[in-house]
């Protein structure tokens, strides 16, 4: 597989990830279907989006097997403000939970509450991205 060529994001699309907006990630499954999960996820730089799991979670199993992904962040109070993501993911050790933990403040203001060892951290490349921010009102019946 050739190496995927990273896509900055624009200052809009990193700042919906900057924000605790919940986001949606996109595996696949060893027979070939998505499977999908909500997720906590911050920025690392304009092209690298970082999450974190247990590394036998199905969505790890998934990106060792097959690292495409793809993501979906709708903002929390606006939700016609949106970013699709496509990339690959790698995972990497997340012993120290140093990732989860800054997620966890990102997303409750305290560090994540169970301990272990088993984590993992998945840094995914953008290579494809779509902002929107559609001109609607959320005005729900």
């Amino acid at each position: 597989m050739t190496t995927p060529t990273p896509k900055i994001m624009s200052a809009e699309a990193q700042s919906l990830v900057r924000r605790p907006n919940f986001a949606h990630l996109a595996t696949v499954r060893a027979n070939g279907s998505p499977k999908l999960d909500p997720v906590w996820i911050d920025l690392v730089d304009p092209s690298t989006v970082i999450m974190a799991t247990g590394e036998d979670s199905l969505k790890t199993l998934n990106i060792v097997r097959d690292p495409r992904v793809a993501i979906s962040i709708v903002d929390i109070d606006n939700p016609y403000e949106e970013l699709q993501l496509r990339g690959t993911c790698v995972v990497e050790p997340d012993t120290d939970m140093a990732v989860l933990d800054a997620l966890s403040h990102k997303y409750t203001g305290k560090p994540f509450p169970a301990r272990g060892d088993t984590g993992v951290a998945l840094r995914v490349t953008v290579t494809q991205y779509l902002y929107q921010d559609l001109p609607f009102e959320h005005t729900p019946a």
